[in-house]
């Protein structure tokens, strides 16, 4: 059956119901447009429900904050997740959002506009649903599906295995030998997490060295560096990274981390990779608490296989190894994602009434991003969608 839009064709339905998706729905109802946010899970923000334990924003929380409400001063400084999670609560509160939990939109087409009121979408529910609407916002996140390497021979090992999405503290691996594989910000977390909570061997296998920066320096965080960087030449500021990472950070090549031969925005652009920020990982690889190995070529029963042709025997591995979007079967017979499967573009539009939220990669804030293509959106959404 077709679900009645409830206000015409103004109606607009967004798709997760993250900090994306509250931004947007709150956006769109302050210009007027009457929004519902579709959330598969129980609760708002259920990703970052089950995030680790000690995983704080990387982001200050003055330049963190959603459109219309800001994050409390008392969550301090570096917001840790349980504080985020209670502002994504409170800010869903504070601007009346409709969520709808436990609905999964499985395929989102295109609608007849004469026969459902001037409606562009149909999005159709796991339970048989067909929701019609003028606007949609699809902001289901970059960590939507848990992504593994297809290692040989992984069925194989005998030892416990992992994805980073399932580890929340050190506890269960107190004195095991863990093998942490990865190290973009989740993996360096995690690896410097185990060091300090009794792990009795941490191995991080490092397929390309990352870039490392301080969160902040003498009190100025990497964020603001970010801002004021954003839209200068990539040449610029690679080379200005070059020069704050000498002046701020060691070399760790003696320890098995060289610096990069690429520039940080060149590979933050080219590659979507975001520069490490250290929380810990630094100290912990130098006092030998967290040891670099190369990268992982297979499994065979007990044993990991690495790049160098060596072979160890952690008792668990934990694959800090990223998240894929999971567009494909939703949005993917449109036509519109790129070979990677993401979205062209975030916060515009990419076909009449169709947008997505909270794609960018950038050095300015993830949380930051979506506070200013929310507005854009909003802005957008409000000219192209006809008033009763």
């Amino acid at each position: 059956m077709v679900v009645p839009i409830g206000q015409g064709a103004g109606q607009a339905y967004v798709i997760g119901g993250g900090p994306a998706g509250l931004a947007a729905a709150a956006v769109l109802k302050g210009h007027g447009i009457p929004a519902t946010v579709l959330e598969r899970s129980e609760a708002v923000a259920a990703s970052w429900r089950t995030h680790y334990d000690r995983l704080r924003l990387h982001t200050i929380r003055s330049l963190s904050g959603l459109p219309g409400f800001a994050i409390p001063r008392s969550y301090g400084r570096w917001v840790a997740r349980d504080d985020l999670v209670r502002y994504l609560e409170q800010y869903r509160e504070h601007h009346g959002l409709d969520v709808r939990t436990g609905t999964e939109i499985e395929r989102v087409d295109q609608a007849d506009g004469a026969a459902h009121d001037g409606a562009r979408w149909l999005l159709r529910t796991a339970g048989g649903e067909e929701l019609a609407a003028r606007t949609v916002v699809v902001a289901t996140g970059h960590n939507h599906t848990p992504h593994l390497p297809d290692w040989a021979g992984r069925e194989t090992f005998t030892g416990e295995f992992l994805h980073a999405k399932d580890y929340r503290n050190p506890g269960p691996y107190s004195g095991r030998d863990v093998l942490v594989v990865g190290v973009g910000n989740t993996g360096a977390e995690i690896a410097a997490d185990l060091a300090a909570g009794g792990a009795r061997r941490v191995r991080l296998a490092v397929r390309t060295p990352p870039h490392i920066v301080r969160r902040d320096v003498a009190g100025w965080p990497a964020q603001a560096s970010g801002i004021l960087l954003r839209h200068a030449p990539r040449v610029a500021v690679d080379q200005a990274a070059r020069v704050q990472s000498r002046l701020s950070t060691p070399d760790l090549s003696a320890y098995g981390l060289p610096r990069p031969q690429e520039g940080m925005y060149t590979r933050v652009l080219r590659d979507r990779a975001v520069p490490v920020q250290d929380v810990g990982l630094i100290d912990a690889v130098k006092s030998g608490k967290v040891k670099p190995v190369a990268s992982v070529a297979g499994f065979e029963g007990s044993g990991v296989r690495l790049a160098d042709g060596s072979v160890i025997t952690p008792d668990v591995v934990i694959a800090a190894t990223g998240y894929r979007q999971g567009l494909d079967k939703m949005v993917g017979h449109l036509g519109i994602l790129d070979g990677d499967g993401r979205p062209p573009a975030s916060g515009v539009a990419v076909a009449p009434g169709l947008y997505f939220l909270g794609y960018t990669i950038s050095i300015s804030g993830a949380l930051r991003d979506i506070a200013i293509e929310a507005r854009r959106i909003g802005r957008a959404a409000r000219r192209d969608t006809p008033m009763n």
